[in-house]
């Protein structure tokens, strides 16, 4: 199968801000996941949408392809990894394909109107992965970054990267289940506590009993969250 390219266009589900749209939030899903599939675990757990009066949510499908850790299958990832552990390299080619793709979508959203400080990239498990490559090297003047149930490599590109920062950081907004059994919590704490000591600003919320998956208490934290880092603009008067 061909490897993915930049010039591919990501499929995306999205939800609509109430009023006018002055904010946007990218959210990936984790491995084997659609942009839909999130959407809808998101309103299964909240019995509602998330939405926002002023913020789009875009949730962009993965491209289909060969996964190392399913045996070569055919997956929706973002990219390729050699094992599900902290302690192997990073599948380079394969995330920085992704970072062009994503940078893309990026830069729709910046063509429409929506400056980069903004805008939110962020996601579950691989895609939260996902989300700080794009972010913490290529895009560091977006507004925030969030990773739900995620974890870097230990010799990852993004703390090799921040070593060589300039600047201020988008912040970070973590959390994850102690119960985890697929991505320890060891690993988001120690994800955490790395970006960190590079300079990140971050936030970790921990969840005592909390499995690999999403639940009302961080979906409700990571609400507030993104208001908090994308208020809504004061009406202002008509010229």
């Amino acid at each position: 199968m061909a490897a993915v390219s930049g010039s591919v266009r990501l499929q995306r589900c999205v939800v609509s801000p109430a009023g006018r749209h002055s904010a946007s939030l990218i959210f990936l899903h984790g491995s084997g996941d659609s942009g839909q599939g999130l959407k809808n675990w998101i309103k299964q757990v909240l019995n509602q949408d998330l939405a926002f009066q002023h913020i789009k949510i875009i949730y962009p499908t993965a491209p289909a392809r060969p996964y190392t850790p399913m045996k070569g299958g055919i997956s929706n990832v973002w990219f390729d990894r050699f094992k599900i552990s902290n302690d192997c390299p990073e599948h380079l080619e394969s995330i920085d394909v992704m970072c062009q793709v994503l940078t893309d979508l990026i830069n729709d959203e910046v063509k429409s109107g929506i400056k980069k400080n903004r805008i939110l990239i962020g996601g579950f498990s691989m895609g939260g992965c996902m989300a700080m490559h794009v972010a913490y090297r290529n895009h560091q003047d977006v507004a925030g970054v969030f990773a739900l149930s995620s974890f870097l490599n230990k010799a990852s590109a993004v703390y090799q990267a921040l070593q060589k920062r300039d600047g201020a950081l988008p912040e970070l907004f973590q959390c994850h289940g102690t119960a985890d059994e697929l991505v320890l919590h060891s690993w988001g704490q120690e994800t955490n506590s790395a970006l960190r000591a590079l300079g990140v600003s971050t936030k970790f919320h921990s969840f005592p009993g909390l499995f690999h998956e999403l639940s009302t208490g961080e979906l409700e934290k990571l609400r507030a969250w993104v208001l908090a880092k994308l208020p809504g603009e004061m009406e202002r008067p008509k010229e």
